[in-house]
């Protein structure tokens, strides 16, 4: 049988599930870095004359006995039909037999791993005394990620902008009555990266947002939002350039990440630079922040890893609490 989980079970799955879908990410990282878990690159398809782009994002992973690909639509036009941008699915099978395990809408799923792998990244790579955390981007992720990120840390309030003013002004009340963080909306992406220790980027910009002449030593970066397409970037070349990079994958990188391929291509940044994968910060072979001093950039293309790890998390819950639909797709 084959469990189907749709978003408004997803979303109840995860409710009381943050740190669980953390250390779900940061196994599946190490689990990669250990050679445990298989990750391609992942390969985008586009129809003749659209602007849209299709990517199928596959993993298998050993401990998880699962083998996983998200089919993800990242669909520009939709915008002006009022329509969401991205949308996606997860299919995961057996990694024994074959059989489908599950379907899962990707939309919540998708969002909780993100805000989640930028949650081990930060705990690894920021400096333990940071204490504002700051967002370019006031859309559902930037929630997602003040809610993921606050565990275990002494943050004391959050500062953000966003490209509509009313709907930064209402994450920053959420933040505040639901989360209980002192949150405060200012006028540009200057004011906002020069006042934080963590900085988040949650936008699907094309052109960067955030310049690096603005970044200070012992700051540490989370470049989130851009969509995987190799010409969209929300930091511009130089604040790559003076960050110590740690990529999420490698090989996906390469391939999407405008973040660091539009540097690369103006020779500003070698391959070397962007090898450094988290996983294998989070297993001790690389190194990632060296000193209070460092500039450290996390650069978040999101893998379809993630997408498996969070999808053996929630069919567990699921099972557990006799949720979800179940359907013999054989039958």
């Amino acid at each position: 049988m084959t469990l189907i989980l749709t978003r408004s079970t997803i979303r109840a799955l995860l409710a009381d599930a943050v740190a669980d879908v953390e250390a779900a990410v940061a196994r599946a990282h190490r689990d990669l870095a250990d050679s445990r878990a298989v990750l391609p690159a992942p390969p985008a398809m586009a129809l003749p004359g659209a602007s849209g782009t299709f990517l199928a994002m596959a993993a298998a992973s050993g401990p998880d006995r699962l083998a996983a690909v998200k089919l993800l639509a990242d669909l520009p036009d939709n915008r002006a039909a009022g329509l969401p941008v991205q949308r996606s699915t997860v299919l995961a099978v057996d990694a024994d037999s074959g059989a489908c395990v599950a379907l899962l809408d990707g939309a919540e799923l998708t969002r909780t791993r993100t805000a989640a792998a930028t949650a081990v990244a930060t705990r690894a790579l920021a400096r333990t005394d940071a204490t504002t955390l700051g967002l370019v981007g006031a859309g559902p992720l930037a929630y997602a990620h003040v809610r993921a990120l606050l565990p275990a840390r002494a943050y004391e309030h959050v500062v953000l902008w966003g490209r509509t003013p009313a709907r930064a002004q209402d994450l920053a009340a959420r933040i505040t009555a639901e989360l209980g963080l002192p949150a405060k909306v200012l006028d540009n992406p200057r004011a906002v990266t020069e006042a934080a220790d963590v900085l988040c980027t949650l936008t699907p910009s094309r052109e960067p947002l955030v310049e690096g002449a603005w970044l200070a030593p012992g700051q540490h970066v989370n470049a989130v939002g851009a969509p995987p397409r190799p010409d969209h970037r929300e930091l511009d070349t130089e604040a790559v350039v003076r960050s110590r990079i740690v990529v999420d994958a490698y090989d996906t990188a390469r391939a999407k990440s405008g973040e660091v391929l539009i540097p690369l291509a103006e020779g500003a940044l070698t391959e070397d630079d962007f090898r450094r994968e988290l996983g294998d910060v989070l297993s001790g072979r690389a190194e990632g922040r060296t000193s209070a001093a460092d500039l450290t950039l996390f650069n978040s293309v999101g893998v379809g890893l993630q997408d498996l790890a969070a999808a053996r998390l929630l069919i567990d819950l699921a099972e557990e609490r006799g949720l979800g639909l179940h359907v013999d797709l054989a039958g």
